[in-house]
């Protein structure tokens, strides 16, 4: 009877801590969950204002950049401006609301042309060693976003080894039963890509914060405390997650888990995009319900030599689509009431033939094969000369 009760408390025991644990980890998940909508609004609201001065900057530049002063100073705010361009995708990445574009994506090759710029990155006092087979199957992956995952993995990797020492990237296929159970992946195949170093390691309570935004163990001046994070947004936003396996003393080990890519072949050549006619105007419909984003987009546009109308909102935009023709319509997507994803359609039921083009910080339109063409936000004019060209391009092929 004694061992009996003593077997019995240990089973109670052990569910109790298994509860703790799945409710502490459900805790983590809601306080992540939270956290990425306050970052995801803050960093739409953070591109609105961006938008503006990026755009007022590359104008300047082009008016002013004759004064080797000004050109100077210009250029250096421009420079900022990227940065804090790159500060919001990372804070978009944790939120899983940066826009991606998902393909079929080989990387070993994508790790390959990335030797050059990880070499110079991570410095002369550490060995990289690169271990991806030949025929590893393709990952559905964003091709730029990965890249920048993995910069952040290596330069990371680079920090904790302040004396020197060896980072490995080696990739893999896997299948969900090779995955710590904890990640809560879905069932089928992946490709399991890691970035190993052989620093001083994190403890349990640091690895177990690791992906939480602005958490750090580097002084202020050596980073925000969004890499990480970003990369795990990234990897839970394709459909696949991030693992961490550390100790103190012995390296870090992170590694994305990627889902496969839906059969082997390879993303087909994107047909040829149509030219704009050197010279030719366009009547663009410009709507934004940010009055210094429109304004900011709108001189940008007179630029390139294109005549502008403006609204400020959706139904103010189909008014004067009724009134008369458009070549282009260029809509900001987050509006109230009416979406610019809602109001290209509305607008296309009464002018099928008017190309649209999207603007946004993020959205999940990349799972959509007949959405318009897109433009992020923050942008220059030369990005969004190529936007409109596309824009007009692609539906000249139509």
């Amino acid at each position: 009877m004694r061992r009996a009760n003593s077997a019995l408390a240990d089973q109670v025991a052990a569910a109790v801590a298994e509860r703790e644990a799945a409710l502490q980890q459900l805790h983590q998940r809601q306080k992540l969950e939270t956290i990425g909508q306050l970052t995801g609004g803050i960093a739409h609201d953070f591109n609105n204002l961006l938008t503006p001065i990026t755009g007022a900057l590359d104008l300047l530049q082009r008016r002013l950049g004759e004064d080797p002063r000004l050109g100077r100073l210009i250029a250096g705010a421009l420079q900022s401006a990227d940065r804090a361009r790159t500060l919001i995708q990372r804070l978009l990445g944790f939120a899983r609301r940066q826009p991606l574009n998902p393909v079929p994506l080989a990387i070993g090759p994508l790790v390959e042309n990335m030797r050059d710029l990880l070499a110079s990155s991570i410095g002369p006092t550490i060995r990289l060693t690169v271990d991806i087979p030949p025929d590893l199957p393709m990952a559905r992956a964003d091709p730029n976003q990965l890249e920048l995952a993995i910069l952040n993995l290596c330069v990371n990797a680079r920090d904790a080894m302040p004396d020197g020492g060896q980072i490995a990237i080696a990739a893999s296929a896997a299948e969900t039963a090779e995955a710590p159970a904890e990640l809560g992946l879905a069932r089928g195949r992946y490709v399991r890509l890691s970035v190993s170093d052989t620093g001083i390691g994190m403890d349990e309570e640091t690895r177990r914060r690791a992906v939480e935004p602005f958490f750090s163990t580097k002084t202020k001046d050596k980073g925000t405390g969004l890499g990480l994070s970003m990369v795990h947004g990234l990897a839970a936003q394709l459909g696949g997650a991030l693992a961490i396996a550390s100790q103190p003393g012995g390296g870090t080990s992170i590694t994305l888990w990627l889902p496969l890519a839906a059969g082997t072949r390879r993303p087909a050549a994107a047909a040829p995009h149509a030219r704009l006619q050197p010279g030719r105007a366009l009547n663009v419909l410009l709507v934004d319900d940010e009055p210094l984003v429109r304004a900011s987009t709108a001189e940008m546009l007179d630029e390139l030599g294109h005549g502008v109308a403006q609204a400020g909102h959706a139904r103010e935009a189909l008014a004067l689509i009724e009134e008369q023709p458009f070549d282009l319509l260029i809509t900001d997507y987050m509006m109230p009431d009416i979406n610019g994803l809602q109001l290209a359609a509305t607008a296309g039921a009464s002018r099928p033939d008017m190309p649209v083009l999207i603007v946004t910080g993020y959205m999940g339109l990349h799972d959509r094969e007949d959405r318009p063409p897109v433009l992020i936000k923050p942008f220059t004019r030369d990005e969004l000369e190529r936007a409109v060209t596309r824009a007009v391009g692609l539906r000249a092929l139509t």
